[in-house]
């Protein structure tokens, strides 16, 4: 690999010459600079950032950190927080903990030691000890898609699940449906609990018990999960007119299922989404959803790790931003129940 070295041996100066001619060029007289210059190009040499970085204890690369790089709504995330980067002449590294806490844990060892400029997360470790151990490396950090417990852990950009689930099960409850499925991944996710926080509390506005709503629990937020729920909901007696789901991979898994057996969608059962993912729209039965604003969330919190970590950061304070989803309907949903 060509160093600096290289570059100042080929070109007859100085290696403090050679990194004036690439970072104070002004100050190197022309004759020289150009010289440098063409052997640069010459060489193909390329300045070690790393080693930059360890000189001035500041990178250039913001880590994020998602659940699932596979779901659509986190690559939508990544697009935000990557355009905020972008326009601050910052780099986003993207790494997937695969909803695993050790893996979690490993990849933010691996931050710290890479020294990185601040890390974009969506916790799978809910326990919080995976931050807590994090937060001793003095790195700036931001939480996505969940709300943190104090703002004095940091700052946190998420969404309003308790008011998405609502907003499904309203929808469907206006629909004419009184008994309802909800189809969720692991529990101890924020995410889905809240998202089934808000269910029960539609049915407890309609007058309904909290029983007219059923529990499938998967393991995962995917599509095969969804497929496997789909599976269950066809043992279900009485079958339910009426499934909720806690995203939009389980709502197109759940979509093939019903499709393989012949169940009308949504002639036999109504089926809501969640994310609205832009496969949402293109399923072979347009699938209603609850819309997060995911470009918008990453951008928003790129956007407060940049402050946090720059020429203003002495006036940084932490924020806690919740954002508002909103309700999407399309086909899937807009039959009447049959009884």
């Amino acid at each position: 690999m060509v160093g600096i070295k290289d570059v100042a041996r080929q070109a007859g100066v100085s290696v403090g010459t050679v990194s004036n001619v690439i970072n104070r060029p002004e100050m190197v007289a022309e004759e020289t600079r150009t010289r440098v210059q063409a052997v640069i190009a010459q060489l193909g040499y390329v300045r070690s950032e790393s080693a930059r970085h360890l000189r001035a204890g500041r990178s250039r690369i913001i880590a994020l950190l998602v659940l699932d790089m596979a779901n659509p709504f986190f690559a939508d995330v990544a697009s935000g927080a990557e355009r905020a980067a972008r326009e601050e002449g910052l780099g986003v590294m993207l790494c997937n903990s695969a909803q695993s806490p050790a893996e979690e844990a490993d990849y933010l060892s691996l931050f710290a030691e890479q020294r990185v400029r601040g890390v974009l997360v969506t916790p799978a470790d809910t326990s919080g000890r995976n931050l807590a151990d994090f937060r001793r490396h003095d790195i700036p950090y931001v939480v996505v898609d969940r709300v943190l417990d104090s703002a004095d852990e940091g700052c946190s950009v998420s969404v309003d699940d308790i008011t998405g689930g609502s907003l499904a099960a309203r929808h469907l409850l206006a629909r004419g449906h009184r008994e309802l499925v909800y189809v969720s991944g692991p529990m101890h996710l924020s995410q889905c609990r809240d998202r089934h926080t808000g269910a029960l509390a539609a049915l407890g506005e309609a007058g309904l018990p909290q029983d007219a709503l059923r529990l499938i629990e998967g393991e995962r937020l995917d599509v095969a999960a969804g497929r496997d729920a789909g599976a269950r909901l066809l043992g279900m007696a009485p079958r339910p007119t009426a499934v909720f789901c806690a995203n939009d991979l389980l709502a197109l898994g759940v979509l093939q299922a019903l499709f393989a057996a012949g169940v009308s969608v949504p002639g036999d059962i109504a089926l809501v989404g969640y994310d609205d993912i832009e496969f949402a729209a293109a399923a072979a039965v347009p699938l209603t959803s609850v819309r997060q604003p995911a470009f918008r969330m990453g951008r928003t919190a790129a956007d407060l790790l940049i402050e946090e970590t720059g020429e203003a950061a002495a006036e940084h304070r932490h924020q806690r931003i919740v954002l508002q989803p909103e309700l999407v309907v399309r086909d899937s949903s807009i039959s009447a129940p049959r009884h």
